[in-house]
This record gives C-alpha cells, structure tokens and sequence, in this order.
C-alpha cells in the first residue's frame, strides 16, 4: 500500500477550475472517481491527517499510486462526466447504487405486436414498461385479476400464445372475457394496443378518475335502459378497480409529483429507500443497500446523497429514453407516455441538502426539461412519510445485515486464510484460474477464471485455444499451462508498458490528463491478480513459475490446486501446503477451481461439437453457407455429391465450372485421405478422461 505523501501533487501545481479527478492504483485501475468546483482545494482535502478521514477515503488513498484530474469548463459538465465514469469504470470506493431487486414488478411488454403484462424480477429490459415495485408477487396477481377485468389484456406466455393460435380457439382466460384472445383474432393489434394503453395508463394514475367516472356513467345508463346484465357486468368493474386503488395509500390530499428519500446507516454500510408518489399516491418503492464506510447518519450524508441523485435518476433517464426509442412510432404508445411516471418528479424530498445542492439542481431540472426543486421537509404529511421511509431504510439494512452476515464474514476469513496459509503479505482480492480441457490431445483448450472479494467476475473471463503445445493429436498439459500463463501476462506486460495517445494542444501539468486518455487507461485487461492458481501439481506450477520470470513478473503469487489430495504447491518448495480440510481457504480455492473447470469443459465441448459437425465442402472457396445446402439438397449428401461428377454440380443454378471442380476435388482429396488412413483416431471417450489432471 502506498503513502499518500508519497504521490501528493506539488503545492500550486493542481488547477483551481471545476473538474473530475480519479485516484489510481499502481496498475492504474480506477479506484475512486470524484467532481470539484475547485480541484485545488478538493484534493487537498485527501493528503491531510488520515486520522481525520472517514474508514472508507481513508483505505483508498492507502490503495492508490497516484492521481489524476481533468479540467472541465463547468460545475455542471463535471456532474455529467462524474456520472458517465462512474457507470464506465465501475470504481471499488465509489458507493455503487444497484436495485437490490428484491420486490417483484408489474411489466408490459410494449414493444411486442400483442403485448402482454406478466409478473417480473430482475434489471430493466428496453421496450418494457414496469409498474411498482410490490411488497409481494400476490399482490401484483391481484392486480391482474382486477384489472384484467376492466382491460382483457394478453397474460399468457409466448409459447402458451403460439399453441392456442396453431389450435384455433383461445385458452381458458379467452373463454371467460379475462382476456381479449388476440391469439386468435378476436380483436386486432389495434385494438388490443388501445387495452394496453387504457391498462397503463390507468396503472400510472393518469386517468384513474375518469375511467371510473366512464365506467360509473356506462354502468347508470345500463340500468336505465333496463339492461341489468351489462350493469351488473360493470358494476364488477368498478368493484374490480377500486380493489385495485386500494393497493395504493392515498398519503396527500392534494395531486403531489415527488419522490421521497430517506436513509440509514452504521460504519460500514447504507441502507436507501425510495418513494414514488404521484398524483398524491405511492406509486411504488425501491431500496437498496451499499457498503460506504462512512455511515449515513454521519457527516458524509450530504456526498451520500450527492452520488445517489446521480446515479439514480442519470440511469433512470436512460432507461426512460430506451423505452420510449422502443415503442417509437405507435401513436396510441406514444399517448399513454404522457401519464407515464417521470424519471425526475418536480420535487425531491431528502433528509438532508446533497453536496452542491444548487448545482444538482440545475442537472435535474435539465433531466426533466422542468423546474425540479429540492426540499428537506420538517412537518406535516411528507414529514411523516419521510419517516415512515426512513422506518423503511432501518428495516432494509437489519434484515440485510442478518442475511448476509455469514456470507460477508465467510467470504473474508478465507480471504484472510489464505493469506496466512501462502505467506502473502496482504489479501487476494483478485484471484485468477485456469484449466487445461481436452479428449486424447484433440480440441485443447483453456480457461481463465477470476474472482474478486471472494466472488465470480464473469465479465473478465477469457478463453484460450492452445496453439504450440497441442495438435496433431497430441497434448502436454504442463507446456499448455506454461502457454497459458505466456499469454496471459504478456498481455499484461506489454499493457504496462504502453503510452496511452493524448493530446499535445498546450502544456499540461503534471498529474493532468485528458478525458481520452482517463478512458483509454482502464479499459485494459492489464492489472494483475494477487493470487494466480494452477490446475495441477508442482509440474504445472514450476512451468507456470518459469514462465513468470521470463517475463519479469515479480508482484503475482503462484499456487497450484492438485486433485487427489487437495493440496497446495508454491513454486521453489519441495513439498506442498497442507491446509485443513475444512478451511474456508481450501474452500474458496476449491471453489475457483471448479468454476475454472467447468468454464473449460463447456469451452472444449462447444469446440469439439463444431469440429465433428464440419464438412470438406466447408473449407471449399467460394462455397458459402446458402450453395452447401442446395448441393446437399439436391443429391441428398456429400457422398452422392461426389458420385453425381463436376458437369451435374455445374448445372445447378449458380454453379459454373471453375466452383464445380473445385468442390469435386476437395472431396476426391478427401477420399484419398480416408483411404491412407482407414481408422482417424481412437474411439471418443468422456469429457473427464481428457480433462487436464494434476501431476503429482
């Protein structure tokens, strides 16, 4: 870990415009993205006393090498760009606002020619509107039983939708007016899309008293003419839609557009909580859960907030803009968007003024379009509710401390273990795998795994076809793991290595650098792990080690995992680590190796699957995809193709002479080949009897 005095910017070199600065680690990976209206005096307020600084600040200026700043022309341009690294580089230190997406959703389908609504969990998908979220998926399928009711919305799966049209007649919901069967034309795509909009609308609260007041005047008229079965009918409607408000608790008597957050929080972690309020009723809530080191009942809750408003609604933005570019172009979609839930309501109710509270607002009210006010309320009904939030928060974060106490822990003694068991001098935060994967020396490939704080990266895993040390029906695993390691980490030695491009229009200071070449930094496979583990025993691990000083690899600690005893091997150590069976650091080394494996094995079962399903006539020039199918379909195989001679493949359209030859003799060369060697290999045998194994 470094000294912060150690890479302190000079005195007066650091500008004192508004800007974006970013604290790096020594293989500069973003750590930490911040803003300022002052650079200068900011990053001053980081290099002094680390007793003075809260647990979180004061860990990554430990962690980092150094930092870096971007001049900007504004306050306003620094929170755009804040924003936009923040999503890019996805920095450890800075608290990172991700839905916990524990409550259910209510989501409509609107891209689709007959959309359905359907009961959802999980992140955002473009062309989908979502309603809520509710306490309990119940109380999303009594929605849909009301409401479906009023608006015989499609409810039905894709594939339930697509066997009743090949059948013919609608499914149950059809039969019993729940549903409008547009499977099999009762109604048309217009017409279905007008129940969708009156459905969404009617969700979002923009048209809730008028549709009752129709169905209310439908429903007298009805009786009037004597048709008490039609009234009757609507009646249940209107029972059905007041079933449905019910759900939703009037909190203010007058039409309030505001979305009320409240927090708490300990030393060490946050707890968020949203209300959506629109026209005077909850619409939905949202809350989430961040580690902060901080604590929001602290003095860092105005920051808190700060990276929440932009995060928060910077995203919802998007999505918001997603969704409309997906339903663009229905102009009975485009009508049910003016009653959607705006992304940024005109007033923000907060427990406290964000950071640059006068600036922020001026972001939001350019996300909107419109004058967005930012309040602390001290009394009366949102006062109330601002408690009633912050009674949430608590709730949120104890729950989540009882949930995830024995992971968390679970997660950092074996950390922690395995730092003691190898003699590391800090943690491995980052551990990285791999594992060779083969069938008798044929189809040899590799995977590399990673794992961060003890949990799966998958968007950091890489796959490898061996080039040098297999083919031909061959395979040595130790020279396959050495080629491995070679790649890997020349990759990470020539990153190093490399200037990124800037910009040379005018003197920079030291320290400063362009928004170009911020990007270009991290985007880079190229920070090194603490710990690199090796499927196999000494063999494998002092061929992994050679291979790491040839390069000059020096900061990455070495381990191999050998399977019949489940022990470790450090390079230079004539016999292994023995760490107890039941050590959680043999667990997670355990645990990584599998993983490893298994990403392997579906690696090498997809390269050997495409292998046996190839052809000669694939590697044939000028024979494409669409020609290889009309020579199989007109003689029936490849075979036939061969007997039937050039001057019967040339008369098929398309065909001429020249491709003609050259398809008969590749499969004349092909024939001769099978004849000098009758049997092509052994017989094929399991995955794991080819599957890379330990040496020891």
């Amino acid at each position: 870990m470094a000294d912060p005095s150690t890479y302190r910017p000079a005195p007066g070199t650091v500008p004192t415009d508004p800007g974006v600065y970013t604290f790096r680690d020594a293989d500069d990976r973003v750590l930490y993205v911040g803003k300022a209206k002052n650079l200068r005096n900011r990053l001053s307020n980081y290099f002094q006393d680390p007793a003075h600084l809260s647990p979180r600040i004061r860990t990554m200026v430990f962690s980092a090498d150094h930092v870096q700043w971007t001049v900007v022309s504004s306050e306003l341009e620094a929170l755009n760009l804040e924003y936009t690294w923040i999503k890019k580089f996805a920095p450890r230190f800075n608290v990172m606002y991700r839905d916990d997406k524990t409550y259910p959703v209510l989501a409509v389908s609107v891209k689709e020619k007959y959309p359905r609504a359907f009961l959802y969990r999980g992140p955002r998908r473009k062309g989908v509107r979502y309603f809520g979220p509710y306490p309990k998926a119940w109380a999303i399928r009594e929605t849909l039983e009301s409401l479906t009711r009023v608006f015989p919305v499609r409810t039905c799966t894709n594939g339930v939708f697509r066997r009743h049209e090949q059948l013919g007649r609608p499914c149950l919901l059809g039969y019993i007016d729940r549903c409008s069967a547009p499977c099999v034309g009762r109604v048309s795509p217009s017409e279905h899309m007008e129940l969708v909009d009156g459905f969404c609308s009617f969700l979002a609260g923009g048209n809730t008293e008028r549709v009752m007041r129709e169905v209310r005047h439908e429903m007298e008229e009805a009786a009037g003419d004597l048709d008490f079965e039609r009234a009757a009918s609507l009646r249940d409607q209107l029972a059905a839609m007041d079933s449905a408000m019910e759900k939703q608790a009037v909190v203010f008597s007058d039409a309030t557009d505001a979305d009320v957050i409240a927090t708490a929080g300990d030393d060490l972690e946050t707890a968020v909580q949203i209300f959506h309020v629109r026209g005077g009723r909850i619409r939905g809530q949202r809350g989430w859960v961040v580690e902060t080191g901080d604590g929001a009942d602290g003095g860092d809750l105005p920051g808190l907030l700060a990276d929440f408003l932009t995060q928060f609604y910077g995203q919802s933005t998007e999505l918001s803009d997603a969704t409309e570019s997906a339903v663009g172009g229905n102009s009975r979609a485009a009508a049910s968007r003016e009653v959607t839930l705006e992304p940024v309501p005109r007033e923000i109710l907060l427990p406290a003024q964000p950071e640059d509270a006068a600036e922020m607002t001026d972001w939001l009210t350019g996300l909107r379009g419109a004058k967005v006010t930012l309040r602390t309320p001290q009394r009366g009904d949102k006062k109330a509710l601002m408690d009633t939030a912050a009674e949430n928060a608590r709730q949120a974060l104890r729950q989540h401390k009882l949930a995830r106490v024995g992971d968390i822990t679970a997660r950092s003694a074996a950390l922690e273990d395995l730092r003691e068991s190898l003699w590391m001098d800090e943690s491995p935060l980052r551990i990285e795998c791999t594992d060779i994967s083969h069938i008798q020396g044929t189809d040899v490939v590799a995977s590399l795994v990673v794992f961060e704080d003890g949990l799966p990266r998958k968007a950091d895993y890489r796959r490898y076809r061996i080039r040098e040390a297999a083919g031909g029906g061959h395979s040595d695993d130790v020279a396959s793991i050495a080629e491995v390691v070679r790649r890997r980490f020349r990759r990470y030695r020539e990153d190093r290595t490399a200037v990124p491009e800037g910009d040379d229009g005018g003197e920079r200071l030291e320290g400063e650098v362009t928004v170009r070449e911020a990007e270009a930094g991290t985007a880079r496979f190229a920070y090194p792990p603490q710990l690199f583990i090796v499927d196999g025993g000494r063999p494998q691990v002092e061929a992994a080690q050679a291979v790491l000083d040839e390069l000059g690899v020096t900061d990455v600690t070495l381990v191999g995992i050998a399977k019949r005893l489940e022990e470790l091997w450090v390079p230079g150590q004539d016999y292994p680590v023995i760490v107890a069976r039941n050590s959680p650091a043999l667990y997670l080394v355990q645990q990584i190796r599998d993983e490893a494996h298994r990403f392997a094995i579906t690696f090498h079962r997809a390269s050997r699957g495409r292998r046996m399903t190839r052809s000669v006539l694939d590697d044939v020039p000028g024979l494409g995809p669409k020609r290889r199918a009309q020579l199989v379909k007109a003689f029936g195989s490849v075979a036939r193709v061969r007997e039937a001679g050039e001057e019967a493949v040339a008369a098929l359209p398309g065909f001429g002479p020249r491709l003609a030859a050259a398809v008969i003799s590749a499969l004349d060369g092909q024939a001769a080949q099978t004849r000098r060697s009758p049997q092509s290999g052994p017989p094929p045998q399991s995955d794991e009897a080819g599957e890379s194994g330990p040496s020891d």
